[in-house]
C-alpha cells in the first residue's frame, strides 16, 4: 500500500477576512478539521502549504493574514511548507519531504481551486505521485463570470484526469 500524506494548501488567515471570506468557508474547514482528525488518529503525515506574497500583500511572510488557520494549526511533527507561487513543488522543499518520507500518495486539499490546487494537482501527477482531490475540501471565490460553485465542479471534474476525487467522508487514511 502506498503511504500517504494529507497535504493543505493555503489555508490561511486572508483566505476568511470580513467580508472577502471564501465560498463556503465555514463548511470549507469543517471538512478539514474531520480530515486532519482521520490523518492524525491513523498517524498519517499532514504537510502545510503557506503562500509568501510580496510585502504589503494580504498574504506576506510573517503577517497576522498570512498565518494558517487557527482551526486547522499544524502540530509539532506536521512539516510546513513556504511557496511564493501556485505550484506547491516549484522551488520548495516539498519534494525532497515527500522523498524522506516515503510518501507516493497526496491527498490535496485547500485554497484557491482553480489556481493553487489545481497546479499542485497537475504537477503532482507530472511527477508520478499517486493523486487524490478531496471534492469538499478546496475552494475559491466568484469570478466576475461564475461562480465558486461552478468553478469548485469544474475543477472537480476536470482533474479527474489527474487525480481521484472523492468527497471528504469517503477518504480514509
Amino acid at each position: 500500500m502506498m503511504k500517504k500524506a494529507l497535504l493543505l494548501i493555503d489555508v490561511q488567515n486572508a483566505m476568511f477576512q470580513k467580508g472577502n471570506i471564501v465560498h463556503n468557508g465555514d463548511q470549507l474547514l469543517r471538512n478539514l478539521k474531520g480530515l486532519l482528525k482521520e490523518a492524525r488518529t491513523n498517524k498519517t503525515p499532514e504537510i502545510f502549504v503557506q503562500h509568501n506574497a510580496a510585502t504589503g500583500k494580504s498574504l506576506e511572510y510573517g503577517k497576522k493574514e498570512w498565518e494558517i488557520h487557527p482551526e486547522i494549526t499544524p502540530s509539532s511533527q506536521d512539516i510546513i511548507i513556504q511557496k511564493t507561487t501556485p505550484d506547491s513543488f516549484y522551488k520548495t522543499i516539498l519534494e525532497v519531504e515527500l522523498k524522506k518520507r516515503g510518501i507516493e500518495h497526496l491527498v490535496i486539499t485547500g485554497i484557491q481551486s482553480e489556481v493553487c490546487v489545481d497546479t499542485t494537482c497537475r504537477r503532482a501527477f507530472s511527477m508520478d505521485y499517486k493523486v487524490t482531490l478531496v471534492s469538499d475540501a478546496h475552494s475559491t471565490w466568484d469570478s466576475e463570470t461564475i461562480s465558486a460553485q461552478e468553478i469548485i465542479n469544474h475543477h472537480n471534474d476536470v482533474l479527474r484526469w489527474f487525480a481521484d476525487v472523492y468527497s471528504s467522508e469517503d477518504i480514509k487514511f
